[in-house]
């Protein structure tokens, strides 16, 4: 018998500066047997960082060819595809291919595996992969909010510039947001 995904419940007052964004969120995050509590994080920050009206969601780890989070339009066509963690640059060229009016945004968990996924993608040849926004969150930042495995959580996130300022029930974080790019 397959093991339940656990319930986590995010309350989070999110301000994005350069978006100018306010918002007070509400979202419950179901957590797959096999999934990190540092994976549960960066596809919350992930949500945070590219939040719009419509962001849900997607199956995860229950189906690794589709995206972590989605936004669709009000005809259902995808306008924004999200993967988050360690991802092969071909299945991301797939994704940008299948998604041709989508932004097809790649969130890591640190900088090295980002280098190391660009490095792939340039040698194997895989070049519209750069049409994907990337990026890579602080794994200092991730450890630290993964250190404790609380189901219920207030948050309040703040995106300034290229930065995660980060309070989740009194306590602070905060780590850099980095983006990554092809080389030319």
């Amino acid at each position: 018998m397959a093991l339940p995904a656990t319930l986590y419940d995010f309350q989070i007052r999110l301000a994005n500066v350069d978006r100018s964004i306010e918002q007070q969120l509400s979202i419950k995050v179901a957590r797959h047997p096999s999934e990190t509590l540092e994976r549960v994080w960066l596809r919350v920050l992930a949500y945070c960082w590219q939040w719009e009206e419509r962001l849900a969601f997607g199956k995860g780890l229950s189906d690794p060819e589709t995206a972590d989070l989605e936004t669709r339009d009000y005809t259902n066509v995808i306008t924004r595809w999200i993967r988050v963690g360690k991802s092969e640059p071909a299945k991301i060229q797939r994704a940008v291919d299948q998604n041709s009016s989508a932004k097809v945004v790649v969130l890591f968990e640190d900088a090295p595996t980002m280098e190391e996924f660009i490095a792939q993608a340039v040698e194997e040849k895989l070049t519209r992969v750069s049409r994907a926004q990337l990026a890579a969150v602080d794994a200092e930042l991730l450890s630290a909010l993964a250190a404790d495995d609380v189901r219920r959580s207030k948050v309040s996130v703040t995106l300034v510039g290229d930065h995660f300022y980060i309070d989740r029930d009194g306590e602070t974080f905060e780590g850099p947001l980095l983006t990554g790019t092809f080389p030319r």
